[in-house]
């Protein structure tokens, strides 16, 4: 039989017990944050990771996205010729416009003016025969006042209905007239080359050549030409694409090592290959348009000649140096098929036409018959005689976007110039589904457009119910207007956009010196041909520069005291150290991006004028960073629901950007960049890159040295 033990020895062993049952909680709960320290830590790697895949995976898809453009840019120089010959030829029908007028749409005008009701103008029964006598007598001097009213609201209606019917019926006669009279000039024109005339016969094939639409991206559309009766010859200089239409790189790859983006040039003899075939291509197509544009049998020979638009290294002057001719009588052209032709043997050989060996180095060719050898005249198109758009009266410059609008294939008139609801020009595109009534806004603009033009558009668009707004500008358009227009039935069409548009349908048009499309010659200046009327929607010449810029407007949430600095590049690279803004460097010397006091709910704030960024610029990259001197040991955890406000000068909300929040363990973040676009906009791109060693690990990467 046991028994228990008692006294101090009891005692002293239930402390023992009491001891280790501590020390074994103590233990568990030590081994309990291990663990926990260690998933934690697992949690932080795996998102780091993730969060570094996820954007070398971005470049990565960013690099072969550039390889596959420039892919897709050599295939569409190489099948250049091909895709000329299986289009439809032009015809002198493409040139003749419907008789289709806008139906007479009177709207509310239509409608007549309701007449009263008797029946609602009863009295009530009263008390008495004197009050009931009162009340009807009111009832009916009421319905007596309204019904005079109706009828004088009527006659008004009809008379307005009919000025407005003797209104329309003057303008549909015009515009019927005025379409009769082009479409007769057309029938004029075909019996004008079947007979041989020089003036037709220029503007004929001028024609066939700018409506092409197989020309690529950058291609110009300058040519000069006569016409030989006699031998019925069009005499043709044509201006070909230079050497850098060819992409001299061939390959793109990401390096995840050094986070840069490396390109791989084409080898120098596949690119001059290649541009060879590109100017063979070129003369053969343009042959091939001009005897398939021929309908009326006015073409026997083409005397081509190429050239391309330059400075000459030697002297620095703009010259003109030939590298293609060739005499094609129509006989033998039409004896090639030219989608199974190698192109330079076709040119030299069958041809017998001349063929630059060098074309890069301008090694020029004799030319053959030139246009100003034809007796006649010579006719110019896409050089010095298209119309510079900044000088247009404004009048000329509506009638020229309503006319692009039609040999786009749509119906385009112009509006009145007064109670036009800040419409420029009406057009329906017929287009099945994706067509409708648009309204187009014209600004003959210097300076970028502001967004508010964009915001009046948009309400105009929904006040008259239109399918979609297209504004069409001289210049171009900041990011707050594209993004505002984000996702909108809204179309913005830049100056060289615009350029682009009229050379591709036959229209010449210029943007001041600088050209801006098609024509490559030089070009008078505004001044020179005298000062024109400034129009109606150009701002004043004494607005302030001041009204050129953006205000963004950093957010975020979290007591982590954060620095948001801007840096100004050319890709990856900061232009100088002084164009790195931050607390030590307020602005860049130029001023075009400063830091500026933050208002609320804004913590911080700069001023950008996106515009007058040196042209090298193409990249405002903004980021975050850990103050060390207010926080030395904290990091991004604390920086969460951030965004940018892009705001006008007027402190007015343009968009919200969202921009990634930080991480545990970060410092320094990439919150995103503004990137030039090739038409001079800006769009803006999501960073979300972190570094764990601050501000000075990540401007490592944008090329300064911190010491």
């Amino acid at each position: 039989m046991s028994r228990r033990s008692g006294g101090l020895a009891g005692i002293w062993a239930e402390a023992q017990r009491q001891q280790q049952r501590g020390l074994e909680a103590q233990l568990r709960q030590q081994r309990e944050e291990e663990r926990r320290r260690r998933a934690y830590e697992r949690e932080v790697n795996r998102s780091r990771r993730e969060q570094q895949a996820a954007y070398r995976q971005q470049r990565e898809a960013e690099a072969r996205r550039r390889t596959e453009e420039l892919d897709a840019r050599v295939e569409e120089l190489s099948g250049l010729l091909v895709a000329g010959c299986r289009a439809p030829a032009f015809r002198a029908a493409a040139l003749a416009r419907p008789e289709e007028l806008e139906p007479f749409a009177p709207g509310p005008l239509a409608r007549p003016v309701a007449m009263p009701d008797p029946n609602q103008y009863q009295a009530g029964a009263g008390w008495g025969a004197g009050r009931r006598a009162q009340a009807q007598a009111e009832a009916r001097a009421r319905f007596e006042h309204d019904w005079h009213a109706a009828q004088a609201a009527e006659a008004q209606r009809q008379r307005q209905l009919a000025e407005y019917r003797r209104q329309y019926d003057a303008w549909a006669a015009a515009r019927l007239a005025e379409i009769r009279a082009h479409n007769a000039g057309i029938a004029r024109m075909g019996q004008a080359l079947r007979a041989a005339d020089p003036e037709a016969a220029v503007e004929y094939f001028s024609a066939a050549l700018y409506a092409s639409a197989v020309w690529p991206e950058g291609f110009p559309r300058r040519i000069a030409a006569a016409y030989d009766p006699a031998a019925r010859q069009l005499v043709l200089d044509w201006e070909l694409p230079r050497y850098d239409v060819v992409p001299g790189t061939k390959l793109v790859r990401y390096l995840p090592g050094s986070d840069q983006d490396k390109e791989t040039p084409r080898p120098v003899t596949q690119r001059r290959a290649l541009y060879r075939e590109v100017l063979a291509r070129s003369a053969l197509l343009v042959l091939h348009e001009l005897f398939a544009a021929d309908e009326f049998g006015a073409l026997e020979s083409v005397a081509f000649n190429g050239f391309v638009d330059d400075h000459d290294p030697a002297t620095g002057r703009r010259t003109e140096f030939f590298l293609v001719t060739v005499m094609a009588p129509r006989s033998l052209f039409a004896g090639l098929r030219l989608e199974q032709v190698s192109p330079v043997d076709c040119l030299t050989e069958a041809l017998r036409g001349q063929l630059s060996a060098r074309p890069d180095q301008y090694a020029a060719v004799r030319p053959g018959r030139r246009p100003e050898e034809v007796a006649g005249g010579v006719v110019t198109h896409g050089g010095e005689e298209e119309p510079d758009l900044f000088a247009m009266d404004p009048l000329d410059f509506e009638a020229l976007v309503a006319e692009l609008f039609r040999a786009m294939g749509m119906q385009a008139v112009t509006t009145q110039r007064s109670n036009d609801g800040g419409v420029d020009v009406d057009a329906l595109d017929p287009t099945p589904i994706r067509g409708g009534s648009l309204v187009v806004q014209v600004k003959r603009y210097r300076n970028t457009v502001p967004p508010t033009a964009v915001r009046d558009l948009y309400g105009t668009v929904q006040s008259l119910g239109a399918n979609k707004g297209v504004l069409v500008t001289t210049s171009g358009f900041g990011p707050g207007s594209h993004t505002f227009a984000q996702g909108k039935p809204l179309e913005l069409v830049s100056g060289p956009e615009l350029v682009d548009l009229l050379h591709r349908h036959g229209l010449r048009a210029r943007l001041g010196d600088g050209g801006g499309g098609g024509g490559g010659g030089g070009a008078r200046s505004a001044g020179a041909a005298g000062r024109v009327p400034a129009p109606r929607d150009e701002p004043p010449a004494s607005a302030p520069e001041a009204e050129d810029y953006n205000v963004l407007g950093m957010t975020w949430s979290g007591r982590v005291a954060v620095d948001v600095c801007a840096l100004v590049c050319h890709g990856n690279r900061v232009l100088s150290d002084d164009h790195f803004v931050f607390f030590n460097n307020p602005g860049t010397p130029d001023g075009t991006v400063r830091a500026l006091p933050a208002g609320t709910p804004d913590r911080a704030a700069l001023r950008v004028a996106f515009d007058a960024l040196p042209e090298p610029a193409d990249r405002l990259v903004l980021v975050a960073a850990v103050d060390p001197e207010a926080d030395p040991h904290a990091d991004l955890s604390g920086f969460q629901d951030a965004g940018i406000r892009l705001l006008d000068p007027d402190r007015t909300e343009l968009a919200r950007l969202e921009v990634s929040g930080g991480r545990p363990g970060e410092t320094a973040l990439t919150l995103g960049s503004f990137r030039r676009r090739p038409g001079g906009d800006w769009d803006f791109v999501l960073g979300g890159k972190g570094y764990e060693g601050g501000l000075e690990d990540l401007l490592r990467d944008y090329g300064i040295d911190v010491e």
